[in-house]
């Protein structure tokens, strides 16, 4: 047989060869000794270098039972080598490619910087490997489903997606940008005006904002939209492309998943974003807190309220835990963070001593228990709460509940006011419905309104969000006004929209699950760079080609373009 591949290690024992070669589909080991191979073949390998590429023709013969490896899928087999060609000779790495056990990574700079040789590595390669099949796998359920997958503009207009666009400059238009596009919005909402009442796209999509491990500045989304649907028939269809995303990998996962509204999860959890694995929820103590008279809990009034979590078995955290919980909570506007700790009859903790073990009880802390307090308006504890009680699921690491804990969190606001004027800005994107119930209040109570909007959960990580959209040009123009648009401004900006939707629109909605995120969770990485060929850092910048850089001067002075230095 003919073998070709790459050199993951070599091996001299006592005058026979040992080469693990390495593919995509793995390591196979190649032996070349005296009594198959020539003795000019074994002084070739002698010179052979690591990464290199070869062929090798040989025989295919099982391994002596002493000789198996168990860890790899040819274990039980090795090939007998009778010719080796090298065909791309190889200097040494830049990195190591081939690793001992617990031996660690070069550092993330200088392997994306040498991103050729670190995709060679098996986990990478199995990482993409399986994107690959989630989106075969993705594409085939919503195939099933008659949805059609075409296609959208890169190169298009600037719309409000809540980001900075990426623009474009346009050579044979001096002075005008195209945008590229932060999702495909309007123009899924324009397939379904035109008829085309189920699409689908694996569309990439261009944000410029500040990155973290789970953002990207382009990635890649599983965006859907389809009319003359409800709320209920885009959740049905989503979940059915997230169960078979999370088969493809081995894991069963049941449907339908469990729903909350958007109160019920900030109520509870502090966030839009609940992890539902674990217990510890948020309770609003201000009722029981009243009669103690601490100190630090007597400004729950004009709209603050005491708020805490119990913490079963929490007497085992140690002062500097709490310690940090309190900086935790006063990172994101919490005025601190109260504590008390029961051990028998014995209280403790900063407001210990207020408190009696039968008002303890009474908020839910037995013994062997703490509970942590904070007080304020809801948009500060929320968040103070949400980041106390992933730092106790992080510390204690408690058994989960279950493995994969999927949810639909419904119900959301459509508007939220604006920190600095307080005006009403939207909450996910101005295209989003409210209920019909709550269209009345679009003029008198903005901030009533809830949308036709909905997002899916998975283990405390969003997966992607969707919702029913505006048909009614009248609504969408008052949703535009309340954004602080002008009539021009909207003309300008949204009039082919609005044309659109008064040529008979049809009821319709969608879903966009952001996927290079729901891999980096389905394989367990820590960054989406893991699952990505190739990424940018978290300075946006691509270390392997060296972008972006400077354009050269007569570039420019096509795009009529000038470049002016930022102020020092």
């Amino acid at each position: 047989m003919r073998l070709g591949g790459w050199v993951h290690r070599s091996r001299d024992l006592g005058g026979i060869v040992f080469i693990d070669l390495r593919d995509r589909d793995g390591i196979v080991q190649v032996c070349i000794g005296p009594a198959w191979a020539p003795a000019e073949l074994i002084a070739q390998t002698h010179a052979l270098k690591s990464e290199s590429v070869v062929t090798i023709e040989g025989e295919v013969v099982a391994r002596p039972p002493q000789g198996r490896n168990p860890e790899l899928a040819t274990g039980d087999v090795e090939v007998h080598a009778t010719a080796l060609q090298v065909v791309g000779p190889a200097e040494t790495p830049a990195i190591q490619v081939a690793r001992a056990k617990g031996e660690e990574l070069a550092a993330e700079e200088l392997r994306l910087k040498y991103r050729h040789l670190d995709l060679r590595r098996p986990e990478l390669q199995a990482n993409l490997i399986l994107r690959h099949r989630l989106l075969q796998r993705a594409r085939r359920v919503l195939s099933e489903l008659d949805f059609l997958e075409l296609e959208t503009p890169i190169l298009t207009k600037p719309t409000p997606e809540g980001a900075r666009d990426y623009l474009v400059p346009s050579r044979v238009h001096p002075g005008e940008f195209y945008a590229l596009p932060q999702s495909p919005q309007i123009y899924k909402q324009l397939l379904m005006v035109s008829g085309f009442d189920r699409y689908f796209q694996i569309a990439r999509c261009f944000r410029d904002e500040d990155l973290r491990f789970d953002r990207q500045p382009e990635f890649s989304q599983i965006d859907i939209e389809a009319s003359f649907v409800t709320q209920e028939d885009v959740i049905g269809f989503v979940e059915q492309v997230l169960v078979a995303l999370w088969d493809e990998a081995g894991h069963k996962i049941a449907r339908p998943f469990p729903r909350l509204t958007w109160r019920e999860a900030m109520e509870r959890y502090g966030t839009d974003k609940p992890d539902l694995r674990f217990d510890f929820p948020i309770a609003d103590w201000t009722t029981q807190v009243q009669p103690l008279g601490v100190p630090f809990f007597q400004s729950a009034t004009n709209g603050s309220r005491v708020r805490g979590i119990a913490v079963p078995g929490g007497g085992s955290l140690s002062r500097k835990d709490v310690d940090q919980f309190t900086e935790a909570a006063k990172t994101v506007g919490a005025p601190g963070l109260a504590w008390v700790k029961r051990q028998g009859e014995q209280l403790s903790g900063s407001v210990g001593k207020h408190f009696t073990a039968e008002a303890l009880g009474k908020i839910g802390v037995g013994d062997g228990d703490v509970a942590f307090i904070t007080v304020g308006p809801d948009r500060v504890t929320s968040p103070a709460l949400d980041k106390v009680r992933r730092e106790v699921i992080r510390r204690l690491a408690p058994q989960p509940k279950v493995a994969h804990a999927l949810c639909w969190v419904v119900d959301f606001p459509l508007f939220e006011p604006d920190p600095e004027t307080g005006r009403p800005v939207f909450a996910h994107h101005p295209f989003t419905s409210p209920r019909p119930e709550d269209v009345s209040k679009l003029d008198s109570d903005p901030f009533a309104c809830r949308a036709l909007h909905y997002d899916a959960v998975y283990n405390g990580n969003e997966l992607g969000s969707g919702s029913i959209r505006i048909t009614d040009p009248a609504v969408q123009r008052t949703v535009f006004r309340h954004l602080g648009l002008s009539p021009e401004e909207i003309e300008t900006r949204f009039g082919f929209l609005l044309n659109a939707l008064a040529a008979g629109a049809p009821p319709h909605g969608g879903f966009a699950i952001g996927f290079d995120r729901t891999v980096m969770l389905i394989v367990g990485a820590a960054s989406m760079r893991d699952v990505i060929a190739f990424p940018k850092t978290t300075a946006a910048r691509a270390l392997f080609e060296g972008a972006p850089a400077p354009a050269r001067p007569e570039d420019l002075a096509a795009l009529h373009i000038k470049v002016v230095p930022p102020h020092e």
